[in-house]
């Protein structure tokens, strides 16, 4: 991984956890970093070097300010005026893990059709553990392009339960009689 990248991950990580909001800042960064991947013209707004950075800074105001903390909210902005908006997504990502493993936990990327109860997800984290062998904490990403099911990314794991995936693993299995 880039050290820059690391770098500005352990720099969010002492902060958040110097103003004493690490889990929060964890969860709102972590929903803010899956929104850019889905958002690509976004990126690009926030990486054009024709935009001045109080323009970029204003963007990241008004889709976040007032969903997301003050903190975090900040972090976004500091991230966008470096002109890092493309490693926005890479930076979360380590400092995520970071704080998972200061917690002596894995992180567990979910995504679901719809959100997930506490419950359900404690189930999740459960069989996650069990599967992996290692403390699981998942995130969720509600995502529309799954029809229904979970699929849970832990490191280089990945366990599609999507109703897709079993579509297409019924149509391959068809195909080859």
């Amino acid at each position: 991984m880039d050290a820059r990248i690391e770098g500005y991950a352990a720099a969010i990580f002492e902060i958040a956890r110097a103003e004493g909001n690490l889990a929060k800042v964890e969860d709102e960064l972590f929903a803010v970093a899956r929104a850019f991947e889905s958002a690509p013209e976004l990126v690009e707004t926030l990486t054009d070097p024709r935009l001045p950075a109080d323009r970029k800074e204003a963007i990241v105001d008004d889709l976040i300010a007032g969903k997301a903390s003050p903190l975090t909210t900040s972090l976004v902005r500091f991230i966008v005026s470096l002109g890092r908006a493309r490693d926005l997504p890479a930076i979360v990502d380590a400092f995520v893990a970071k704080s998972a493993a200061e917690r002596q936990k894995a992180v567990a990327e979910v995504r679901s059709a719809i959100p997930l109860d506490e419950e359900t997800l404690a189930k999740l984290e459960r069989a996650l553990s069990a599967a992996t062998g290692k403390q699981v904490e998942a995130k969720v990403v509600v995502d529309p392009t799954v029809i229904g099911g979970i699929s849970a990314t832990v490191g280089d794991v990945v366990i599609d339960g999507t109703v897709r995936h079993r579509l297409e693993s019924l149509r391959e299995a068809l195909q080859s009689r």
